[in-house]
């Protein structure tokens, strides 16, 4: 897989993105560190780890642009999974060694982007059983390890088990925790979570995935069904029907109240029933008063008590660019495509043209938070928010690799030309800015109208068309 070779160009006329694209890819090449003999892509902005939450993810979708480094930051995660089967929150460079650490699990944004690896490196069959022993153990340490209660439902022990870091609603809850045992004496941890649930639940999905690549039907439906049961306790222990969300457990079974965006997070796992997760984007996600501010995807309603407009490293409130970055996967997994060109459109324009790229935004203003930390110099190069630039743009006005097919972007604007290449096959699409034409190793295959996003195989056959905008025509492509 490392052979493989990938590059994108990408050239436009409109001022804002002239500016923010080749910005953020100059920048991305900073956070590229030497993590002994391998290359990864940290974290950036202050941040110079590798953290679960974030860097397979990043990498994936950096992948695209250098594939050997995308793939280390999955690698390494898998390299240094303990024998037991928990995988490092964290991995760090510390006096010229590298050093995992296993004091949270950071999230787990893994399994899916590790999966779209294995498409744009040549379906290395070693590889995928690598992912697929990777993903069996560390379910099984869940199992064993994070259901101390014997409820059924998998806990957070610490704020950093779920990237929180700061957040009001886990009260005394350690930040890191380390022990294979929960903290005693805490107000909330051990806590029911929606995320860690949904850490199984994604890694069984993929895993049932890999089986059926693998032509391991029995495996395929066995995984099958697990995932099944996990969204299915889920659901009946974390979703509150009456309110439209899910909401966590304390270590005395009491729901939260605390309305957070973490039901999104479940929806980048895929772990929610479609319906469910449409209505916490109609009722929730899509309010002005909650969630859609004027920089939208605050980390908790701005309308709850427990919301907190804090400039510095905190998920009680800011817009967290971490989030616009998750937000693309869990959109595209239900159908959502219409929110994406004004999500990646807010982010650009808070960003502005001074093109600092930095963690968090004031969700009523824009305005970006450029101290990270008391004392830390003005943040910027957080990779995040400079992967996000990039991946909106693809999806955009551009062309993305999406495992076994394509997805163009038609929107409309300035005129654009964006070229995808994978060793040696090219993808290019050229946008006048009220339309569209694509090519496939240079032969053209399709024209689109504005504001369409057009899935394709890898020859350029069309699958299906959707509307980016209101007023799109998913019937305005000619063949």
């Amino acid at each position: 897989m490392n052979t493989t070779v990938t590059g994108v160009c990408f050239q436009t006329e409109d001022p804002l993105l002239a500016r923010l694209v080749p910005q953020a890819e100059k920048k991305c090449l900073t956070n590229i560190k030497d993590f002994g003999p391998d290359k990864v892509l940290v974290e950036g902005g202050g941040y110079e780890k590798i953290w679960l939450e974030t860097q397979p993810m990043g990498g994936a979708m950096y992948a695209t642009r250098n594939f050997t480094v995308g793939l280390n930051n999955s690698l390494l995660f898998m390299k240094h999974q303990r024998a037991d089967g928990r995988i490092p929150g964290s991995i760090a460079v510390i006096d010229g060694a590298v050093v995992p650490q296993f004091n949270k699990f950071q999230g787990f944004c893994f399994p899916a982007p590790a999966l779209d690896l294995y498409y744009l490196g040549g379906k290395d069959p070693a590889y995928l059983e690598q992912l697929k022993t990777t993903l069996e153990r560390f379910n099984d340490y869940l199992w064993r390890v994070r259901d101390s209660d014997g409820d059924g439902c998998l806990e957070s022990w610490c704020k950093y088990d779920t990237g929180e870091d700061h957040a009001m609603r886990y009260g005394d809850a350690p930040d890191p925790w380390e022990a294979e045992t929960p903290p005693e004496g805490c107000t909330v941890v051990p806590m029911a979570s929606m995320d860690v649930m949904s850490f199984s639940y994604s890694a069984c999905e993929t895993l049932a995935e890999i089986a059926r690549l693998q032509n391991r039907g029995a495996d395929a439906a066995r995984w099958s069904l697990q995932a099944t049961r996990v969204r299915d306790k889920l659901v009946d222990y974390l979703w509150d029907d009456a309110r439209g969300a899910c909401f966590d457990r304390d270590k005395n079974h009491r729901p939260q109240s605390v309305l957070t965006h973490n039901t999104l997070r479940c929806m980048y796992w895929n772990s929610l029933p479609a319906p469910l997760a449409a209505r916490f984007v109609k009722e929730h996600l899509c309010n002005p008063a909650e969630f859609w501010t004027p920089m939208p995807l605050p980390s908790v309603a701005v309308n709850d008590p427990l919301f907190r407009n804090v400039t510095t490293n905190n998920w009680s409130g800011q817009a967290e660019a971490l989030t616009y970055q998750r937000a693309i996967r869990a959109l595209e997994n239900y159908g959502f495509y219409m929110l994406i060109p004004t999500l990646g459109r807010k982010l650009m324009q808070a960003i502005g043209s001074e093109c600092r790229f930095v963690q968090q935004y004031d969700p009523f203003t824009g305005t970006p938070s450029v101290i990270c930390e008391p004392g830390q110099p003005p943040q910027d190069a957080y990779g995040p928010a400079m992967l996000s630039v990039l991946e909106y743009t693809a999806r955009l006005y551009g062309v993305s690799p999406v495992r076994d097919t394509l997805v163009w972007g038609s929107c409309s604007g300035a005129a654009c030309r964006y070229t995808q290449t994978v060793n040696d096959h090219s993808w290019e699409i050229v946008n006048s800015g009220h339309g569209a034409e694509a090519f496939v190793d240079g032969r053209k295959v399709f024209t689109a109208g504005p504001d369409l996003r057009i899935t394709t195989d890898l020859q350029g056959h069309i699958l299906r068309a959707d509307r980016y905008g209101q007023d799109a025509d998913v019937h305005d492509i000619k063949l």
